[in-house]
Formats: C-alpha cells, structure tokens, sequence
C-alpha cells in the first residue's frame, strides 16, 4: 500500500486560491444570509480549509438595505454598545441602525459568527458590504453566487 497517497495536505498563505463573490441580500433573512457568508469568508466550503489560515474568499455584498428579518425582531431585537465611560451603555433597533447606517446590520451579523480572534479580525476585511446595488469590485471580475 502506498502511504504517500494519503498524506493530509494543509494550506497557506502561499497556496491558498482565494476568490472574489458577489451576494444579492435582496429578499434574504438576515441570519440565515450571514451564516452563510460567514462559511464562505472562512473557507468552510473549500475541501482545502484549513482552521488556523485565512484560506476563504472575499465576498461582496451588494443590496444590504434590503435585507429581511423574520418576526418583530425589526423592532424589538437591541445592538448593545458601550462609550468606555460610566453610563455610557447605548442601545439601537435594527430599525434605527438601517436608517442611519443599512450596510452594519449585515456586518454586524456577519462578524458576530466569525472567530474572537486575531484570525477572525483578519477575516472580516474579506467582507465588503455596500446598500445599493453598485460595487466599486468590477476589477477583481467577481462571480455572483445565490445562495
């Protein structure tokens, strides 16, 4: 038996195939829409993933003020914050943060299914999130993908 054949091949930054995808939040419900791009920043959908190495793909998201959210969680789920100074714990609604700022609810969701690390910090630059549906992108000629 040759045992050659079965050696377990783990990648790098050097061999990694990293690639650039387009995602159309439009009619997507939010935290099924963030797992999923989560794996795919990860590299989870890879037969190469390897765990301690950035080896998943840049993702654009494009139409993020689109986004569903199932239930009456539009209204009544709360983003936690803290200003660093006594009494300074702030709450938002995802209706108030889509108003000011659409494209950080998906990337709020996004980040919070990605490693507590400095390997899951170097991951969230792989996602680019924009509400309209133009991407500045057309360069790295990205696939769309549905999901």
């Amino acid at each position: 038996m040759n045992t050659l054949s079965y050696k377990t091949v783990s990648a790098n930054a050097k061999t990694v195939n990293k690639q650039w995808v387009v995602v159309d939040a439009q009619g997507e419900i939010l935290g099924r829409l963030a797992s999923k791009i989560a794996m795919i920043i990860r590299g989870k959908n890879k037969p190469e993933y390897t765990p301690h190495v950035d080896c998943g793909d840049n993702v654009i998201v494009i139409n993020a003020d689109k986004v569903k959210l199932t239930g009456n969680k539009f209204s009544d789920k709360t983003y936690i914050s803290y200003t660093g100074y006594p009494g300074g714990q702030r709450f938002i609604s995802p209706k108030e943060l889509m108003a000011k700022h659409p494209t950080r609810v998906i990337e709020k969701a996004v980040r919070g299914m990605l490693p507590k690390t400095k390997l899951g910090a170097k991951l969230y630059t792989n996602l680019f999130v924009y509400a309209g549906s133009e991407h500045p992108h057309a360069a790295q000629s990205p696939t769309t993908i549905t999901l």
